[in-house]
């Protein structure tokens, strides 16, 4: 989809060079549309050698195993929403130690996906019924003979054998950082 109009005041937007690029941009206003942005989030909970999967039960990826996760909401920090998504998908609960991996994909709405390692705290792998109708803790030797996404594949080499700790979140002691999400190696 086209942006067509301007989100700040209603007015037709045109095809102007701002910053070097060609962007759309608003005939009466400053407004600049910057492009289509989408920032996923992906949860890598670990028990012993074992990485809990939900199996989709919608497209994108009805039948693949992946990691639980999905997109971060407006006004919830990341961190929140990692541990929702976790929480809604499959019943298990869990908290962010630190983001282990990052994938970028640029393409028409631009997806920047955000893994997170998360600590198991309670709970038994139950599936929503809704957006995923599997869940539970699989090794990798059972996963081999499982309909599992590549990326989540990828995602499970991060877990079980990374070679850093990630980026781990800093609560910040400058009070004009206040609210924001850090995360610092």
């Amino acid at each position: 989809m086209v942006a067509k109009f301007c989100m700040s005041c209603g007015s037709a937007l045109a095809a102007r060079e701002v910053d070097g690029t060609v962007r759309l941009a608003c005939t009466e206003c400053s407004f600049v549309h910057w492009g289509n942005y989408s920032i996923g989030v992906g949860a890598l909970v670990v028990q012993g050698d074992k990485v809990l999967l939900v199996r989709r039960a919608q497209n994108p990826g009805k039948g693949f195993w992946t990691n639980p996760g999905g997109y971060i909401e407006q006004t919830e920090p990341i961190a929140e929403t990692i541990r929702r998504e976790v929480r809604e998908e499959c019943g298990i609960d869990a908290v962010v130690r630190s983001i282990v991996a990052v994938r970028d994909q640029p393409r028409s709405i631009h997806n920047v996906y955000l893994a997170f390692a998360m600590e198991y705290v309670s709970g038994e792998p139950i599936p929503d019924g809704f957006e995923v109708d599997g869940a539970g803790f699989f090794s990798p030797e059972e996963m081999e003979t499982m309909n599992v996404a590549e990326m989540t594949r990828w995602l499970v080499d991060v877990a079980l054998h990374g070679r850093s700790q990630g980026l781990r979140g800093d609560e910040s002691s400058y009070p004009s950082l206040s609210g924001y999400g850090l995360f610092r190696v």
